[in-house]
């Protein structure tokens, strides 16, 4: 067993943790064979990582890692994730601390082995056989036990003698100076005097009883370890907290890439498209020369039989002798043919260089539209009225009837409403909103200098592009003046598209893939900003959240 330990050179407290009570007999010995030498690392092994005492109650985690029941339980203190303090490992489920029977075993035999390697202090007194002294005085500078130490509870002027726990260093008690005991603390000095030196050296200082001072730096080692038990509770949670955030970011990461799939998965799609139709297009002009091949060669070869035809005439017709026939045929023969002038005719041999333009001018038309529209958009708390209520991953938004406690900030709006993150001064670019369950909503872009305090009318003269529904289903576009829409079906999700240079903001029923409205004509100057809505929850009939919804 020993030997097997020093070859895996693991830790003995790890293996303990692997042990069956059976063979936990035969680790004591080992265990304790090596404390004889040196107890220092065992020691160390033996400790709780958290609270650096030796282990109360141990128990361990699924990782192998051991703690004091109590320090375990206090780091998972207002958490709802249990994780290990040494390695950070988090656990699917709360774990049920069972106590580590083996290891308390060995922690109960360490303890008692080092009490037994102490020394003993023994009776200065005691003739034949010494026996173990229970006290020191420091007045009479030696050593009793119980027997010897009798006459100092019996004695009147043994009474006023100082007496501690027994100790072997007494002379570490006792002013090497005048040899009284060290009975004062000399707070200016930082040393502990006997009462000859506060008539001496030490006259004008501020010298008050060893057990006060000593009571007091116990108070603050007591205020230590608090603040020292704070601070790792703090990082706890701060290690918490990062985990939190990495967890955040995973799943933000994973939604990226599966909004980035679906996006090059569309690209591909319009790419394979348009490759189509471009090869489609080619082979139907191929065909098309072919055809006109076809036919010219088909009207050629009718020529050529009807030529034939008059050159076997007129070679019969040079060697007859029948000069009348001769001369009645010469004029019809000899006239030109009625053929089609060939000069000028051919079949391109080229492909429709134009149309291939044409087609490759709208797959960069579609790209563009691809990866220049659609824009990841959250919400700036920064700008949200205090009644708004936005999630934590900046996505939804829903009206709340309590005031929430935000800073002061200039950006932030008086009225209902917010604006996202994100401005866009140049380009294009498309976002959509689930509006679905909702009674009233307000949606589109804003100017980044509109009045943000004061309740102002939602139209591009005011610095606002937007599209408004109120009852349920009045839907309204916010010109001036108002102008009502009519919609065939309540759209679920709304898609918002901004041509910065062209002036453009049009608005999509994405369900049905229909178009809304738009705004034509218009001319940007400010930045514009995404801007949002919930509208008040009217008592609960309008408490679903605007969600921006990753573009599809």
């Amino acid at each position: 067993m020993y030997s097997n330990f020093r070859q895996n050179e693991q830790s003995p407290v790890k293996i303990i943790t692997r042990l069956n009570k059976n063979e936990t007999w035969c680790l004591h010995a080992c265990l304790f064979s090596t404390m004889s030498s040196s107890s220092g690392p065992l020691n160390e092994e033996l400790q709780c990582s958290i609270c650096m005492h030796v282990f109360t109650d141990p128990v361990t985690t699924p990782c192998g890692h051991n703690f004091c029941k109590t320090c375990l339980i206090k780091c998972w203190t207002n958490t709802h994730i249990c994780f290990c303090p040494l390695c950070n490992e988090t656990f699917i489920r709360r774990l049920d601390l069972e106590i580590n029977t083996t290891l308390i075993e060995v922690v109960q035999h360490f303890k008692e082995k080092l009490n037994l390697g102490k020394s003993e202090v023994l009776c200065d007194f005691c003739d034949e056989r010494k026996q173990k002294a229970v006290k020191s005085c420091l007045t009479c500078q030696s050593s009793y036990c119980e027997t010897h130490l009798e006459p100092h509870h019996r004695v009147p002027r043994l009474k006023k003698h100082t007496l501690i726990n027994a100790v072997e260093n007494l002379e570490d008690y006792i002013c090497q100076k005048h040899q009284r005991p060290l009975e004062l603390f000399c707070r200016d000095d930082q040393t502990c005097v006997c009462l000859s030196c506060t008539e001496g050296d030490h006259r004008t200082h501020n010298t008050v009883p060893i057990e006060e001072e000593s009571q007091e730096k116990k108070n603050q080692l007591l205020q230590t370890q608090t603040d020292v038990q704070q601070m790792i509770q703090n990082r706890m949670k701060k290690i918490e907290e990062i985990q939190h955030l990495v967890e955040l970011r995973k799943r933000n990461t994973e939604e990226e890439k599966s909004a980035s799939v679906e996006l090059f998965t569309d690209l591909i799609r319009s790419i394979e498209r348009c490759q189509s139709e471009l090869l489609k297009m080619m082979e139907e002009q191929q065909k098309a020369a072919e055809k006109q091949a076809e036919d010219l060669i088909k009207e050629l070869q009718q020529e050529i039989t009807e030529l034939k035809r008059r050159n076997t005439e007129l070679e019969q017709l040079s060697h007859t002798d029948d000069h009348l026939h001769l001369l009645q045929k010469f004029s019809s023969l000899c006239s030109r043919p009625h053929t089609k002038n060939w000069t000028e005719i051919s079949i391109d041999s080229d492909v429709d260089v134009f149309s291939m333009k044409r087609a490759l001018i709208q797959l960069k038309k579609t790209l563009d539209e691809k990866l220049c529209q659609s824009v990841d958009v959250t919400l700036d708390p920064d700008t949200a009225n205090p009644y708004l209520i936005l999630s934590d991953d900046g996505k939804q938004v829903s009206h709340g009837d309590i005031e929430q406690d935000v800073p002061e900030n200039p950006k932030r709006f008086g009225t209902i409403c917010v604006l996202a993150k994100q401005g866009f001064s140049s380009g294009r670019f498309y976002y959509e909103v689930q509006v679905k369950g909702k009674t009233q909503w307000s949606l589109g872009v804003a100017r980044e200098s509109v009045n943000r305090k004061a309740s102002i009318t939602l139209t591009p003269v005011n610095g606002f592009w937007t599209v408004i529904l109120r009852n349920e289903n009045q839907y309204t576009a916010c010109e001036s003046p108002s102008v009502s829409l009519s919609l065939r079906v309540k759209p679920e999700i709304v898609g918002v598209f901004v041509d910065y240079e062209e002036g453009l903001v049009s608005f999509y029923d994405v369900g049905s893939s229909s178009h809304i409205c738009s705004f034509t004509g218009q001319t940007f100057t400010d930045k514009l900003y995404p801007y949002f809505s919930p509208c008040r929850n009217d008592a609960g009939k309008n408490s679903n959240p605007l969600i921006i919804s990753p573009v599809h």
